[in-house]
């Protein structure tokens, strides 16, 4: 079932539900137009945050979950700051999808986002129905509505933060006095179920009510409003707390079903956290009851403060779902990783690519990356197959010269096939996937975006090079004229040593000293390039080889040429340091064509000839 089907699906149930609430009461209509403000409230203060989400957060998203314990601490703090758990669902399953986080990472800011959200219900229990909540609004709805309509992206995110936060409190405080005012017509109070009945049927009644909003936030704020307006009674208010807290796991799952395994994975383990905490929540009731009885005396809440109570009920169950489920992450991740496993299809897929990797600036730039990573590798292995270079040789440190002269023949590749299987897939989505996306337009990112996208274009363009040097390759591989196996010998070194440096920078921990090296090693290429040329040219002059042959030569150096070149450019844009300004200093520093072309012109001898390489 995709979410458009589960849209269709809930739509028409809320619009029934509110239509029989009209009809039944006048009153409801307060209830529902808090719910609906306070919805929009959440809406707002989301696309607040989002508007820092640019890179503050997602950095230090990465810097805060190399352990379980601190990944623990990210959930916490973030739901308690954003007042969302919906929200750093999203983000951890858009960085998991990114490849950007472990999956155990992203089960514990799930599990910390469970605990973060119950300072909603303390918040609300202990500040929102204590005063005139709707004074505080005011204010909030006014700066914040002039903010948003400011150019400034970080003014508009204040904006519908401080606006957000208004209808949030407007909200409550229509929740609050339409309930106050329902229990005049319905007393709903009536229909109170006691027992384990009860808190099952309240439980599944919770859980409905976080399926249609969306929001557990919202179920709360309606449980606790009722609760404190005596529409409900405090046991059947644990229900409710209960089932919001299971059924908020939807927005997880809808927002993993665009996502690829890693986050369909998280999601899975958000909804295991979530249905364990809630049996273990159901099964020890009382007990938990009577420790928050406890608690409450020992701390100064009143025995019938019972929206304060509800408070303590929702952290110490969530607590005690932490408790056991933090030992079981190793166990969980192995269970789903078995139980929703890597796709293998025949022609290769984008691994990372999705709208949960869409769904922010810094995901999105780095899912577009281990893509192209993805793309790199293939392109390397295709090219020194299609070369008839062994992959071992490349990587190794063999005399690549003396392996390539022993080489008596040079096999078919067909190179359009794997090109088909390995890279035409992937490279395909990557344009797709940056074309779509709606930071493609934003500066910050963009030049990132196309960057890579551009890297993509090269390395696919030293694919179809290899392909032409291939034909002329094995004809005269065999040939019984030894000059020209020798120039061909030379001309796969030239693209073999490109390989090995190129792998060699990548393994290296000096990024950036790497990267500006690099055009050390375009410029090794160019004099290269220079020396077989003019070795050409002298055996045409002598005889050694036809001019049939020397102009098959002169294209193929050509070609070699711009593999090898194309390969570095790729290399600059894909293993380097992630940081935007670093990477727009280094492309400001780094050598054009023309200033390649004019150095290259001062160089006397080449320096990866056969006699010096």
């Amino acid at each position: 079932m995709d979410r458009k089907l589960i849209k269709k699906i809930i739509l028409p149930i809320i619009l029934l539900v509110l239509a029989y609430g009209f009809w039944v009461s006048p009153n409801f209509k307060a209830i529902a137009a808090g719910v609906a403000i306070f919805l929009f409230g959440m809406l707002s203060l989301e696309q607040g945050f989002q508007a820092f989400t640019g890179g503050g957060l997602e950095r230090l998203l990465r810097k805060t979950t190399s352990s379980t314990g601190r990944s623990l601490l990210f959930g916490i703090v973030s739901t308690t700051v954003m007042q969302s758990s919906s929200l750093v669902s999203v983000i951890a399953i858009s960085f998991l999808s990114a490849g950007l986080i472990t999956l155990a990472a992203g089960i514990g800011i799930i599990f910390g986002a469970n605990l973060g959200t119950t300072t909603g219900a303390w918040l609300i229990a202990g500040f929102g129905l204590k005063v005139n909540i709707a004074a505080y609004a005011m204010p909030m709805l006014a700066f914040g509505i002039i903010l948003v309509f400011q150019s400034s992206k970080s003014l508009k995110g204040i904006g519908y933060i401080l606006a957000g936060l208004g209808f949030l409190f407007l909200g409550i405080h229509y929740m609050k006095e339409g309930f106050e005012t329902f229990k005049e017509t319905i007393n709903l109070a009536e229909y109170a179920v006691a027992g384990y009945p009860g808190v099952l049927i309240f439980t599944g009644i919770g859980i409905f009510a976080t399926v249609v909003m969306q929001s557990s936030h919202a179920t709360l704020v309606l449980t606790i409003t009722a609760l404190a307006a005596g529409q409900i009674t405090y046991e059947n208010g644990l229900g409710l707390a209960i089932g919001a807290n299971v059924g908020t796991t939807i927005t997880a799952i809808l927002g993993a079903m665009s996502a690829n395994e890693g986050g369909k994975r998280l999601a899975a383990a958000h909804l295991v956290f979530n249905v364990v905490t809630g049996f273990i929540a159901i099964i020890f009731i009382y007990q938990i009851m009577a420790f928050v009885d406890m608690t409450s005396a020992a701390v100064g809440i009143a025995n019938d403060d019972y929206t304060m109570k509800l408070a303590v009920f929702h952290t110490v169950f969530n607590l005690l779902g932490i408790i056991v489920m933090l030992p079981l992450i190793g166990k969980l991740v192995s269970s789903l990783t078995k139980f929703i496993p890597e796709k293998k299809p025949e022609v290769d897929q984008p691994m990372y690519l999705s709208d949960a990797s869409a769904a922010f600036p810094e995901t999105a730039l780095e899912a577009v990356r281990q893509e192209a990573q993805r793309v790199y590798q293939a392109a390397l292995r295709i090219i020194g197959d299609g070369l008839g270079m062994k992959q071992a040789d490349l990587i190794s440190n063999i005399d690549l010269e003396q392996s390539l002269a022993a080489q008596k023949q040079v096999h078919e590749f067909d190179i359009d096939a794997m090109y088909d299987r390995h890279i035409k897939g992937i490279y395909s989505a990557i344009v797709a996937f940056i074309s779509s996306t709606r930071f493609s337009r934003q500066e910050e990112h963009s030049s990132g975006l196309r960057w890579l996208r551009n890297a993509c274009t090269r390395m696919v363009e030293a694919v179809k090079d290899t392909r032409n040097i291939q034909e002329n390759l094995i004809h005269y591989k065999d040939a019984e004229n030894q000059n020209i196996v020798d120039l061909y010998n030379r001309i796969r070194l030239q693209v073999g040593l490109v390989i090995r440096d190129l792998e060699e920078m990548r393994t290296s921990s000096e990024e950036a000293l790497d990267f500006l090296s690099m055009d050390g090693l375009k410029l090794q290429v160019q004099r290269e390039n220079e020396a077989i040329n003019n070795s050409v040219t002298e055996l045409i002059g002598q005889g050694g080889i036809t001019p049939t042959m020397g102009s098959s030569l002169i294209n193929d150096i050509g070609f070699a040429n711009a593999i090898s070149m194309n390969l570095i450019e790729a290399a600059q844009a894909l293993f380097v340091s992630a940081d935007h300004d670093l990477n727009q200093a280094i492309q400001d520093v780094t050598l054009t064509k023309n200033e390649l072309a004019r150095l290259t012109q001062t160089a006397a001898e080449p320096v990866m000839s056969k006699d010096n390489s």
